[in-house]
């Protein structure tokens, strides 16, 4: 099992993350690695976290909302997560639905105004 875990640099280099990030996680309880005096380890529980962290972030969840996405799972157990996450992979599907229409909306209000900026040179 100790063949298992990473120390604090490992698991920054496993996940590319920096080691502020990685305390950052610690703070705010996302992770909660083995300590052995000052020395601190990532078990397969902690690097499967992490796994699922990072993949939320890149999907635009909030800390909070994984945070407490993670302490459903280990309060009341794998089906009450799997609803959780259906319910939150909704609300971040609309958002992200909505961020891109607004996105849409200003590319081609820059497209325009930048053909017109080229329209008035190419008069001159």
């Amino acid at each position: 099992m100790a063949d298992q875990r990473l120390t604090f640099k490992e698991m920054c280099a496993e996940f590319d993350v920096t080691p502020r990030t990685l305390r950052y996680y610690e703070y705010i309880e996302l992770l909660q690695p083995d300590r052995e005096g000052r020395a601190r380890f990532y078990g397969p529980r902690e690097r499967a976290r992490m796994k699922l962290i990072l993949r939320g972030r890149k999907f635009g969840f909030q800390l909070e909302d994984i945070r407490q996405w993670l302490l459903i799972y280990e309060n009341e157990g794998t089906s009450a997560q799997m609803e959780a996450w259906v319910n939150l992979a909704d609300g971040q599907l609309k958002e992200l639905a909505d961020q891109r229409q607004q996105l849409d909306e200003a590319m081609q209000e820059l497209q325009d105004l930048r053909d017109s900026v080229a329209g008035e040179i190419s008069k001159s």
